[in-house]
């Protein structure tokens, strides 16, 4: 039968694989912001541009743009949600680490108990007072 420190480094090496997943998502949706940043600005420039074909699709352009601060802005709620998801997620996984340890130190207390009482017993089976 497994200890309970065994069975608790199995569950911290499960939440510390959740807690990569929330940081690969976080970083995804870091990517994107940074996408929609990126053409938001051509966008400004296209639309700031002197050249005759972009001032003829002007007003698409900053209707494209308001489209994009939307986006951005929704980005930016999911992008809030995942930083809480993974300090959420890294908070479990020190806690379940933490309980890992104390209950290493109690099962090597235990066996340090266990060997000492056997040690004691002996003495007394064998009825030497040393």
């Amino acid at each position: 039968m497994k200890s309970r420190s065994e069975k608790l480094k199995r569950l911290v090496a499960v939440q510390r694989h959740l807690e990569q997943m929330a940081e690969i998502d976080l970083a995804t949706t870091t990517q994107q912001r940074q996408e929609v940043a990126e053409t938001m600005d051509v966008m400004a420039g296209a639309i700031n541009s002197l050249d005759p074909l972009h001032r003829t699709f002007s007003h698409i352009y900053s209707a494209q743009i308001g489209k994009l601060r939307q986006k951005d802005t929704m980005l930016a709620g999911v992008q809030q949600m995942h930083e809480m998801r993974v300090l959420r997620e890294r908070t479990k996984g020190d806690r379940l680490e933490e309980h890992m340890q104390d209950a290493r130190a109690t099962e090597d207390r235990d066996r340090e108990d266990a060997a000492l009482y056997d040690l004691i017993d002996q003495r007394i089976a064998s009825g030497t007072d040393e």
